[in-house]
């Protein structure tokens, strides 16, 4: 039975706008009604919708918005309000639009003190859902959009239309809102306020094997190009998220965007700013526009004449668009400034052009040319020509970039803070170029781009926010946030709201019913991808190319690193396969698109290179299953060929043809799998290989009496390591095992058989501590007994001193220590300085933020020790070690500002404090693989330590810095990638002859 009633999502309330001040006194706010009755507006009610008013001489963003506005009402009813003049009368119901000052039922409505706008006048961007009793005299009710400005009112509309249910992301992602009979609003109030961030929007890039075809495919047939149809639809969406800016693509498949007459026009009927990247100064694009064998070089030095005309052509043709200009100048496309042989000498030459490009626009565009929304953006290069001193005019808005992998490369100082045109922030969300592109999946951690946003708001960074989103697609969710930010910050101030935000996106698309387990699942997808993006699984390079090559993953050790990742990805894949069925078939393209495909894809990725690692190195150790490795990765290939292609030919109908490649660019890491030759010593059927043991050459059976032994087991950490059974040859075996009676087997018997998937088996062993010798001498064993061979592995485990037993905290095991940086013993904070916990950021579930990011450095060793914010990190060394190692792992962030460092201090016990810079120099070797690994590393050697209790200190020296885990290798830490197990003892761990309860 169809419903007769609207219902609205509870975030909207608190999430896209943020009310009005209690002294407005304002009434409840407009959200859809259950039933019919004397105190609602009945926007639609028994097959009648209520007419939509709309001034002619209001702006025409105005027009489209309340006809999009009739289209969602006829999604969700079938109903199509009829869009009326403000002249002609009014009905019983009337749902009046208008902009503050440009439209007569408004300003009549001000005039009879039926409406009381002074809160609305002169605000950016502001607007306000009223409904009003007996409008101007008529009977009946009025409901009021009303905006401060032209994008204010439009805003208004769309923010009513997403109350209803219509999702920002109805065309782009399919998304469909609920349907209903009817429409009623409760009578109230709502009013916003200005966004948090002046200038929001996206920057579309890379566009070669997304937009562009499929644009040309769809959209825009008559030009096969990124045309006036597409810009439409993407302004339309803009609109919807409360964005206000476009740069356009400028890639050389796609024309200039002023190429095309209709580009800027339906800029203009969209009411978005349209501005350029900060490669393209002066709404230029270079890469189309600059024709170097009839124009000459674009160098300043050579060739000022025409480039000045060249930047005075567009100013001239843009006089009359609302439009943001990027000053500066660099080469024709992302390359340093030609001409300029030093950056002092770019520096010098750059005054000039600023001068030039200002006098420019006082020309064409505005005598006032501070009333000119002008950018300049630090990037790459021009970071460094603007330290040498380069003069920026007050009002020029200083745009911080990124490193292009997320991390924003520098913020303003207290000095720049006070600049009237303040500063923004150009964040990347996809990129091209090196040390590798991520251009396929969404991969960027919502809690990043919150952590990172959200640093540059607090540091006042708020006069423009764009994002590179590639294609768009698949980046939809991260673009929604990075936009709800920019457009309210407030809820984002806390990190533990990103996950609500993800759930109540969810929630919009998929329903109240599964919008938790969505968010899980996208958050754990967000989380693998933090570790790895799919895209570096190759481990190759680009700028230059190189082939791919093993990942850093250990498959032996660590529970094998590398299953435990194929793991969670294989029950995030399970949870998405259980969903889609689930999902009503009105959305089942929108969970594709949205979740079931990079999901998917990105599990496929990891699966091709890490079954690709273990043919080769199970070969090595003459297994049999290294064929059906190998015979894994070329199917998870395959698969993502079927899965892109149904995207591309089937999906919604084939509305999305051309717009998902597989391969960008065609790099290595997106072919099919490079898979060597495979060559088994087949002369033992079968043989095992316990976790920690690599076979150094083709020997399976161990002569010495403890060739093969787990690693120790211990109460805490770890509670359960694997034995690999395998054969060799295409022969079966019936296998049993025998253990010490305190010793668990996940299995006792079982057979190997020459078939795909069933040539091994992994058996997992714990410990049954109940029965477990309190101090053993000798380990425990367990005997594999197959095709008239033995074969023992031997199993220790620990035992505890007595001290021990009463410890609760980070205990070593097996020669290291692990320990979460959000996990800490105790801390201390100071009046100017704290470790902050960060929930959500990095790679263990929280982190430590060094705060007030507004803070000094500390810049001496005592003031230090004295002053700073100290971490404190308690352990239990089991051994003596003569040369411990500490490794620090940070975010790869970058100084907070020129006046501040990267550096924290170090102290193991009474040890001198050590000062650690983990600050990197542009792009670095360093610096590559800090983002491809989302981590920076720093070791400090300690002093010897014996057996015991032991502390260490992290002192907070610079503001921004951000602590993500810390290992002590007391001499048996193996090589890893991902971050290892806490080796934690909890305080029901007290003693071996009980039941553990693990750590994390």
């Amino acid at each position: 039975m169809k419903k007769r009633f609207a219902y609205v999502l509870a975030f909207l309330l608190s999430s896209l706008c943020r009310p009005v001040a209690a002294q407005q006194n304002l009434a409840a706010p407009i959200v859809p009604a259950a039933t019919y009755g004397s105190s609602v507006f009945p926007l639609v009610h028994q097959r009648t919708a209520a007419a939509l008013y709309v001034d002619a001489p209001d702006a025409e963003v105005v027009r489209v918005a309340a006809e999009a506005l009739a289209n969602d009402i006829n999604r969700i009813t079938g109903v199509t309000p009829a869009l009326r003049a403000a002249t002609e009368p009014l009905a019983e119901y009337p749902v009046l639009i208008g902009t503050l000052g440009h439209s007569r039922l408004i300003d009549q409505l001000v005039a009879s003190k039926q409406l009381d706008l002074k809160s609305l006048q002169g605000q950016w961007e502001t607007f306000r859902l009223q409904v009003v009793e007996q409008p101007l005299g008529k009977p009946g009710k009025a409901l009021v959009v009303v905006g401060s400005d032209r994008r204010g009112t439009a805003y208004g509309v769309f923010e009513l239309a997403r109350r209803l249910g219509v999702s920002p992301w109805y065309w782009w992602a399919d998304v469909p809102p609920p349907h209903h009979d009817n429409l009623y609003l409760t009578a109230g109030a709502y009013q916003s306020v200005p966004p948090s961030v002046k200038y929001r929007g996206i920057f579309l890039n890379d566009e070669d094997w997304g937009l562009q075809p499929w644009a040309a495919q769809n959209l825009d047939k008559d030009i096969k190009d990124i045309g006036p149809n597409t810009y439409a639809r993407l302004f339309e969406l803009l609109l919807r998220l409360k964005a206000n800016l476009i740069w356009p693509a400028m890639h050389p498949s796609t024309k200039a965007f002023f190429h095309y007459p209709g580009n800027p026009q339906v800029a203009e009927r969209y009411a978005i700013l349209v501005g350029t990247s900060h490669a393209e100064p002066m709404l230029r694009n270079n890469v189309d526009e600059w024709q170097e064998k009839t124009m000459g070089p674009f160098d300043y030095f050579r060739n000022k004449p025409a480039v000045y005309d060249y930047w005075n052509q567009r100013a001239k043709e843009a006089r009359s668009m609302e439009a943001i200009y990027s000053l500066g100048m660099r080469g024709v496309h992302d390359s340093g400034m030609e001409g300029a042989k030093t950056p002092k000498e770019a520096a010098q030459m750059l005054g000039n052009v600023l001068a030039d490009q200002r006098q420019i626009l006082r020309r064409n565009v505005a005598k006032d040319v501070t009333r000119i929304p002008q950018v300049f953006t630090l990037y790459k290069e021009v970071l460094d020509v603007y330290d040498q001193g380069l003069k920026l005019p007050d009002d020029v808005t200083l745009v911080w970039p990124d490193d292009n992998y997320g991390y924003i490369s520098r913020l303003s100082n207290a000095e720049e803070q006070r600049r009237p045109g303040r500063s923004g922030v150009y964040y990347h969300a996809s990129y091209w170029g090196r040390p590798h592109d991520y251009l396929w999946l969404s991969s960027t951690h919502p809690a990043l781009i919150r952590e990172e946003m959200m640093k540059a708001y607090a540091l006042q960074a708020d006069g423009l926010w764009v994002m590179n989103v590639g294609d768009l697609k698949p980046l939809e969710y991260n673009t929604q946030l990075f936009l709800d930010m920019a457009y309210d910050a407030t809820p984002f101030e806390q990190s533990s709201y990103v996950p609500t935000h993800l759930q109540n996106w969810s929630q919009e698309a998929f329903g109240a019913v599964h919008a938790a387990a969505i968010r899980d699942v996208l958050w754990e997808y967000s989380n693998l991808a933090f570790e790895r993006r799919p895209e570096f699984m190759g481990w190759s390079r680009t700028e230059p190319t190189t082939p791919t090559t093993r990942t850093e993953y250990n498959h032996f050790y660590y529970g094998d690193e590398a299953q435990r990742r194929l793991d969670r990805y294989a029950a995030l894949v399970e949870k998405v396969q259980q969903l889609r069925p689930q999902i009503s078939p009105d959305k089942a393209d929108a969970f594709y698109e949205l979740v079931y495909y990079p999901v998917v894809g990105a599990a496929l990725m990891n699966q091709k290179f890490l079954y690709r690692d273990k043919s080769e190195l199970y070969a090595k150790q003459n297994r049999a299953s290294a064929r059906d490795y190998a015979t894994l990765a070329q199917q998870a290939y395959q698969q993502i060929e079927q899965e892109t292609d149904y995207f591309n030919r089937q999906l919604a109908g084939g509305k999305w043809q051309g717009i998902m490649s597989m391969k960008p660019r065609n790099l290595p890491v997106y072919q099919a799998p490079a898979l060597k030759p495979i060559q088994l010593d087949t002369s033992q059927v079968w043989g095992v290989a316990p976790e920690g043991w690599v076979s150094p050459d083709s020997s399976l059976l161990p002569t010495s009496k403890l060739g093969l032994v787990l690693p120790t087991f211990y109460p805490w950490g770890p509670q359960q390591h694997f034995i690999d059974l395998f054969l060799t040859r295409q022969q079966a075996a019936t296998w049993k095992v025998k253990t010490s009676k305190w010793i668990n087997v996940s299995a006792s018997q079982g057979q190997l058989l020459p078939l795909l998937g069933r040539r091994e088996q992994r058996l997992q062993v714990t410990i049954d501590w109940a029965k477990a010798p309190k101090r053993p001498k000798t380990p425990g064993q367990i005997t594999f007994i197959a095709a008239g061979q033995k074969i023992t592995v031997w199993v220790p485990v620990a035992g505890l001193e007595p001290e021990v037993k009463n410890y609760t905290g980070f205990v070593e095991s097996n020669g290291y220590v692990s320990m979460g940086a959000g996990n800490y013993t105790r801390k201390t904070d100071k009046v100017a300085s704290q470790w902050a916990k960060v929930p959500n950021l990095g790679s263990v579930g929280s982190a430590l933020q060094a705060q007030p990011l507004q803070a000094a450095s500390l810049t001496t060793p005592a003031s230090a020790l004295e002053q700073a914010a100290v971490a404190e990190y308690d352990f239990y060394a089991l051994s003596a070690a003569s040369a411990p190692i500490i490794t620090v792992f940070t975010l790869p962030t970058h100084e907070l500002t020129s006046r501040t460092g990267m550096r924290y201090g170090v102290a193991l016990d009474d040890q001198p404090m050590q000062i650690v810079d983990f600050r990197t120099m542009g792009r670095s070797e360093e610096w590559k693989q800090n983002v491809l690994r989302n981590n920076a590393q720093r070791q400090i050697q300690a002093a010897a330590i014996t057996p015991g209790r032991h502390t260490i200190r992290i002192y907070l020296l610079d503001p921004g810095v951000v602590l993500d885990r810390i290992t002590v290798d007391l001499g048996g830490l193996q090589p890893h990638y991902s971050a290892i197990p806490e080796t934690k003892k909890l305080s029901t761990q007290v003693q071996a002859g009980k039941t553990a309860k693990l750590g994390r």
